[in-house]
């Protein structure tokens, strides 16, 4: 290894050291009966990574009984479900990617939510204005913002085609936790109060989670017997349940006329999602997108979600330079310029491929990638926004075309979820879920206990018929989710993921040049500061990383700005779970030291 990349490894270490530092959670918030929480272990025969003990105790109960990968993380999102029902839920849709270690194959599901057959083109425009609804807390707080969910599908799709149990079996462990309850920590509470607001519109969600008009107290137990009726119903009769029948018409009564309170000052828009809707939806089975990378095979989830497009184009990007042998701030130069050209391309090609001619092949091809690099100065960042390149004519010789520029506003919210999961045969699953805000729409089904989504404000606000990812009845919304695997000589050697909106592109191209590039160990790689550039004038960075790296970046001309922005006061970037697969058949299980209070790691035999 160069010597200056033992130098950036060693340097990142210690800034990892200060990350990690003293306890996870404040004292003040500390209980006797706090599940454990440890963000690193290593072991064999099976592993899962979460955000949360819960649920990652869930998967290894599968895996233990003999469940395989895919069980047990249906497993594991079905509890997430419960404990982190601000992020995740049948309420909402994902991205499920599955490395089948018998065939050596890499196949992911689509799940994402879908527009009602209804929806018009100026369905974020006020009536009464005649301009876009403002974004939040109005137009999110909605039911025009509900997409039709895609979760339940995709767990039953997953299980159909790979599992080994039913979807009775694997919901057992989350029906247990709704029904037992589970501790309130501080990131729940702080998360209830942030949508206090939101959640007093509606009478049903007041009722669950601001009961006598307070969030649930830290170390104090919340139960949700309506979630666990609701998944005993699912268990008992499928994802028909869901889809069709009485459920189906709460669900689409709910979105088209929301159980406002009288008090509420928010307008809730109503939705136009109908039975008809959820009766046709269909989690689709997708091949992922794929990239060459230092010898390695990386496949990440093809559009509707951008994410293995995005992070594909900048691999190929970075693929023509060296950046272990480059000085650090140089490196680091390199990766945010390469991020600012594929969110260029990003925004002008990707959408929905079954309403947009989606250039995915180009958009992954190393010879548009080496020509995208022909744009990266080595010495000075370039003047941001930079234009998309030309897909229609590329060869990979400077100097490249330029494509007119796309009109794009990020919408994406950060609070999303990512789970890891391997087992004993060498399967391996990496599956992003979310329903969009944190709190979603803020509306829960009467009776049911699960918040819907408001993923349809991913779309473009304003309608504009060039734009790729403009709102059409029917369409999937562009995604950044990127649940990521990635083989080495046709083994499983990483699988990593994260919740971040956008930023979820940048966290897992960062992540992977840390392990692949810069020398770290995937703890290491996950606990370490981040930044995140998606063509703008500034790029996002954490404190630590502005602490460490602003004066180094300074003479290229970069920028940073600390993260936290209108959706979450947060300082930090994503929330990543990964495993990593050693040579000598172990497992490393990691999941955030800190970040959203740091995520729970576990592998099914710690030893031989």
């Amino acid at each position: 290894m160069a010597h200056l990349r033992r130098r950036f490894a060693a340097f990142t270490a210690a800034l990892v050291m200060s990350l990690t530092s003293g306890t996870v959670a404040s004292p003040a918030f500390a209980h006797p009966t706090e599940p454990d929480k440890t963000a690193t272990a290593r072991g064999y025969g099976g592993a899962v990574s979460t955000v949360d003990p819960e649920a990652s105790a869930a998967a290894l109960r599968v895996l233990r009984k003999g469940g395989n990968a895919v069980d047990a993380a249906v497993a594991a999102a079905a509890t997430l479900g419960v404990t982190e029902p601000y992020s995740a839920g049948i309420g909402g849709g994902g991205y499920f990617m599955f490395y089948d270690a018998e065939t050596g194959e890499v196949s992911s599901i689509d799940g994402r939510e879908t527009a009602p057959e209804a929806m018009p083109h100026d369905a974020f425009i006020d009536p009464e204005t005649g301009e876009p609804y403002p974004f939040t807390p109005e137009l999110v707080t909605s039911g025009v913002s509900v997409g039709v969910p895609g979760t339940p599908a995709t767990w039953e799709r997953a299980l159909d085609r790979w599992g080994t149990v039913s979807l009775r079996e694997a919901l057992k462990p989350a029906i247990k936790v709704a029904s037992r309850g589970f501790e309130v920590d501080e990131t729940f509470r702080q998360q209830t109060l942030d949508n206090k607001i939101r959640f007093e519109a509606f009478t049903s969600t007041t009722s669950l989670f601001l009961p006598d008009g307070d969030a649930p107290a830290v170390g104090s137990t919340f139960k949700n017997h309506d979630l666990a009726k609701t998944y005993r119903l699912l268990a008992k009769h499928g994802t028909d349940a869901f889809y069709d029948g009485p459920l189906a018409e709460e669900i689409a009564a709910t979105v088209q006329d929301p159980p406002k309170t009288d008090t509420t000052k928010l307008p809730v828009p109503v939705g136009h999602m109908t039975t008809a809707d959820l009766a046709e939806y269909e989690a689709l089975d997708q091949d992922p997108a794929h990239v060459e990378y230092r010898g390695l095979d990386v496949y990440g989830m093809a559009p509707s979600s951008s994410g293995g497009t995005t992070v594909g184009e900048a691999l190929n990007i970075l693929d023509t330079v060296n950046l272990s042998e480059m000085t650090v701030p140089g490196a680091l130069h390199h990766y945010l310029e390469a991020s600012a050209l594929a969110f260029a391309d990003r925004g002008k090609y990707v959408g929905d491929p079954a309403f947009v001619d989606v250039p995915t092949d180009a958009l992954t091809d190393p010879l548009f990638g080496k020509e995208r690099a022909c744009h990266i100065d080595p010495l000075q960042a370039a003047e941001k926004p930079v234009t998309p390149g030309d897909v229609s004519e590329y060869d990979g010789v400077c100097p490249a075309a330029a494509a007119a520029p796309a009109d794009e506003k990020d919408t994406e919210n950060i609070s999303t979820t990512n789970l890891t999961v391997a087992d004993r045969w060498g399967n391996v699953v990496e599956y992003t879920l979310t329903i969009e805000q944190t709190g979603g729409s803020g509306i829960v089904v009467p009776g049911r206990g699960f918040l819907l989504n408001n993923e349809l404000t991913d779309f473009s606000t304003v309608y504009d018929p060039a734009d790729p990812n403009r709102i059409e009845p029917g369409k999937r919304p562009r995604s950044s989710m990127s649940p990521t695997i990635i083989l080495e000589d046709g083994e499983p050697f990483l699988a990593l993921g994260s919740p971040g909106g956008s930023t979820i592109i940048t966290t897992v191209l960062q992540t992977i040049l840390n392990r692949v590039d810069l020398g770290m160990d995937i703890p290491e790689a996950i606990a370490a500061p981040r930044a995140s550039q998606r063509n703008t004038a500034s790029v996002t960075a954490e404190p630590k990383f502005i602490d460490a790296y602003e004066s180094q970046l300074k003479p290229y001309g970069h920028e940073l700005s600390p993260a936290g922005d209108s959706f979450t006061s947060a300082a930090e970037i994503g929330a990543a779970t990964a495993i990593e697969f050693m040579s000598d058949g172990s497992m490393v299980a990691a999941a955030e030291p800190v970040r959203r209070g740091g995520g729970s790691a576990l592998v099914l035999k710690p030893s031989r």
